[in-house]
């Protein structure tokens, strides 16, 4: 397959939304199969081993994400974009329709882990990609279209997921073939970037990644990811204990606060000129309120509207974050600064569900648990603020 493109070439919207597409494939390996658990627990039963596979299953492929993600920018900066791309595409293919044919539920969990694997490389590759074809704030723009999706995708995921496995829990599986779709797109609508032509031929060390710079971008993604993570787990327990237990409505005021994490995150591509300085403290600082309202009630309306207020946090907060990290990487560099910032957020989104636990333990209560999330949340409002109006300005 030729990879070798004329120099003028220019990226355009059908390179955009295919990356916008193919971004949300770790979003449907995320959700897809939350709505089978059950009727998964129930047909591998509900003692012994089981009972924690099951649910491993489906938060084994974000840790294998966190784990990978950052060889995956090795081999991206090393070897190419749309190599590893086309490569990640096909190994999700295999590995995500696998429980189809398999009997055995450490198989599948093994086979989860496969999806994991596979999803590092879309996710780092697609994020690297917008970063190459696009500029300004043009790569704003697609950058915040990129949480949108993912954040209307997941709603689309969850009640597609119910209602393939409303006839057998292993029927959403066949989803995951829909990569091999988006491999033929991606083989013949994106190209190499510039500058990639001798990836894979290049013998002289990779320049070293501006280390010190990143620690601190990714140290702040990674306790965004637990703020992120925070409303999607916990509104539902929350809803149930005020007293919403049918699963529609539940449903329903999940989707309202997903597209209120879509409405942030399109909000960026439209106010980006601002400045990390301005944007990132503003994000923190809805997130945190959001939460610590959700958190501080047990009225539903007062929920809904924490979680409205903390989806549009986040929303902005994730595009801003990402452009944060990545701005001052030259190409070389960007596939690794990418790959540590997207460990960054899965490893951040893995640990969320284990420290709201530790949270509620120590402080007595599921809601006073969130309510503190919202408290860290704001008290980086305030440090964000504060370091990046003291450092080198950092354009969005």
């Amino acid at each position: 397959m030729p990879d070798s493109t004329p120099p003028t070439r220019r990226a355009g919207r059908p390179q955009g939304f295919l990356l916008m597409f193919m971004s949300c494939l770790p979003i449907l390996g995320a959700v897809l199969l939350a709505p089978v658990l059950p009727r998964m627990q129930d047909h591998f039963g509900h003692s012994g081993a089981a009972t924690a596979l099951v649910p491993l299953s489906l938060t084994v492929p974000a840790l294998m994400i966190a784990l990978l993600a950052p060889f995956a920018g090795r081999i991206v900066d090393r070897f190419g974009r749309k190599r590893l791309l086309l490569t990640g595409l096909a190994v999700y293919a295999v590995f995500g329709t696998a429980p189809l044919w398999l009997d055995g539920l450490g198989a599948i969990v093994l086979s989860r882990a496969g999806v994991g694997v596979a999803e590092a490389a879309i996710m780092t590759c697609c994020t690297t990609l917008i970063s190459d074809y696009f500029s300004g704030t043009e790569r704003d723009r697609w950058l915040g279209m990129q949480t949108v999706f993912a954040s209307l995708s997941a709603t689309l995921f969850f009640a597609l997921g119910g209602a393939l496995g409303a006839q057998d829990w292993r029927t959403p599986f066949w989803l995951y073939a829909s990569s091999l779709i988006f491999l033929v797109l991606a083989a013949a609508f994106l190209w190499q970037p510039a500058g990639e032509a001798a990836a894979g031929s290049r013998r002289t060390p990779l320049p070293p990644l501006p280390t010190r710079t990143l620690a601190f971008p990714c140290a702040v993604t990674l306790v965004g990811g637990i703020v992120f993570y925070t409303p999607i787990v916990e509104l539902p327990y929350l809803l149930d204990a005020a007293g919403i237990t049918a699963v529609p409505a539940i449903g329903a005021f999940t989707a309202f606060a997903s597209l209120a994490t879509a409405g942030g995150a399109y909000t960026f591509g439209r106010v980006s000129g601002r400045g990390t300085a301005t944007l990132l403290p503003i994000a923190f600082l809805l997130a945190g309120t959001g939460l610590v309202v959700l958190g501080a009630t047990s009225l539903v309306p007062v929920i809904v509207l924490g979680a409205v207020i903390a989806s549009a946090g986040t929303g902005l907060m994730l595009p801003t974050l990402l452009v944060w990290a990545l701005s001052g990487l030259t190409f070389e560099q960007r596939g690794r600064g990418t790959g540590l910032w997207t460990a960054a957020l899965f490893l951040g989104e893995f640990v969320c569900p284990l420290l709201v636990v530790a949270f509620t333990g120590a402080v007595g209560g599921l809601g006073a648990a969130v309510a503190l999330i919202g408290a860290l949340a704001l008290v980086l409002a305030l440090l964000t603020r504060r370091v990046l109006t003291r450092a080198v300005p950092v354009p969005a």
